[in-house]
């Protein structure tokens, strides 16, 4: 039996495009660059923000003056992470059934962790268990470390757990760390991207997590 249930934020739990545009774009005009669509951040999404302000810098910008914009960046995004994110719709829903039920919830993210625990517990207080973000002792997804140290926090075998996200990075986590993945087809990447890059498993709605957990 499923007993836990691991999720991808951005682009699976909270649709958060619009607050990462404004955030780069933000980064960028204080840096004297370009501003970016929200298309070119969907496309850049999904590796950490520090690889999404790096793709959205000039091929040739040197590192000191990317540390620069990545720092004005993340003062920007701590304080306007939540303004125009939002749930997805059905997302609310499913976690409390699966709180209901006694699933453990787990969050594993890309973005540094202050930031992943602000935006999850701004979201979801009381909806999930354990917020795993970028960190010193856990790498970027996908490295399958947030996943493991969910996984023995909570005594969980990998058989007993699924992990859900929008992205290939996602899809590798759950490859790398062992544990059953499904893509979700609501966020980020279409279901021809995930279907070629091997994606077995996809639900369209929120509410098909519950079948995972639920019968």
């Amino acid at each position: 039996m499923k007993k836990l249930a691991i999720f991808d934020l951005d682009g699976t739990l909270l649709y958060t495009l619009e607050d990462l545009r404004d955030s780069v774009n933000f980064a960028l005009s204080q840096c004297g660059y370009s501003s970016k669509t929200l298309e070119n951040i969907q496309a850049s999404a999904g590796n950490g923000t520090g690889r999404l302000v790096r793709l959205s810098l000039p091929d040739n910008v040197s590192d000191a003056d990317f540390e620069k914009c990545y720092a004005i960046f993340k003062e920007h995004y701590a304080a306007h992470c939540c303004v125009k994110t939002r749930p997805y719709d059905g997302i609310i829903e499913t976690l409390k059934q699966l709180k209901t039920n006694g699933i453990k919830i787990g969050i594993v993210s890309n973005k540094f962790h202050s930031a992943a625990v602000d935006v999850v517990d701004f979201y979801f207080k009381g909806l999930y268990d354990i917020v795993k973000g970028e960190s010193e002792t856990c790498r970027r997804k996908p490295s399958p470390d947030g996943v493991l140290q969910i996984l023995q926090e909570f005594g969980c075998q990998r058989v007993e757990s699924v992990m859900f996200g929008d992205s290939d990075v996602d899809l590798q986590t759950a490859i790398n760390a062992g544990v059953e993945g499904v893509a979700v087809l609501w966020g980020f990447r279409s279901e021809e991207f995930l279907r070629n890059f091997g994606a077995k498993q996809m639900i369209k709605k929120p509410e098909e997590i519950l079948n995972y957990f639920i019968n």
